[in-house]
């Protein structure tokens, strides 16, 4: 389905470079300057599963919490999200697990406020369509082993 930008016109636009590769910088122009690496190597810097984490759960969580202020609750929420990289039969694929807490709410309302949270917020709308990208209610974040692997 195409965007009707004529009736959407943008609200907000960035632009986010990165002209290097993987192991320089990305940035947006007069804001954020990050070094980048790959997640196979010891090197510093932060890499693609982490921005694609980062972003998830900010959107999802700010969208929580405006959810939360038109139910006139305090803002609670939090979220995780695990980011998991891995070989497919053309290369390479993300699993990605967005995990939703909702503290002091009872679990029907909590499962309302993270379903409506996942409709609207546009992160998880443009990732919505895979199926390795999962959005759950928990009660407790999960423990996140890293998974490492030795540079070559």
């Amino acid at each position: 389905m195409s965007i009707d930008r004529e009736k959407f016109p943008p609200l907000y636009r960035t632009v986010a470079i990165n002209q290097d590769g993987l192991n320089s910088h990305s940035y947006v122009p007069g804001g954020l300057d990050v070094v980048t690496s790959s997640p196979m190597t010891a090197a510093p810097g932060v890499n693609p599963e982490q921005f694609l984490g980062l972003a998830l759960s900010t959107c999802l969580n700010a969208t929580l919490e405006a959810i939360e202020k038109l139910r006139h609750l305090p803002h609670t929420s939090q979220v995780q999200t695990i980011v998991e990289y891995a070989r497919d039969t053309r290369g390479f694929q993300f699993y990605v697990t967005a995990q939703i807490r909702i503290p002091g709410v009872d679990r029907p309302t909590a499962e309302a406020m993270a379903d409506l949270a996942e409709r609207r917020c546009p992160v998880a709308k443009l990732l919505g369509g895979s199926p390795n990208v999962t959005v759950e209610l928990v009660d407790q974040f999960s423990e996140v082993a890293p998974v490492t692997v030795k540079s070559k």
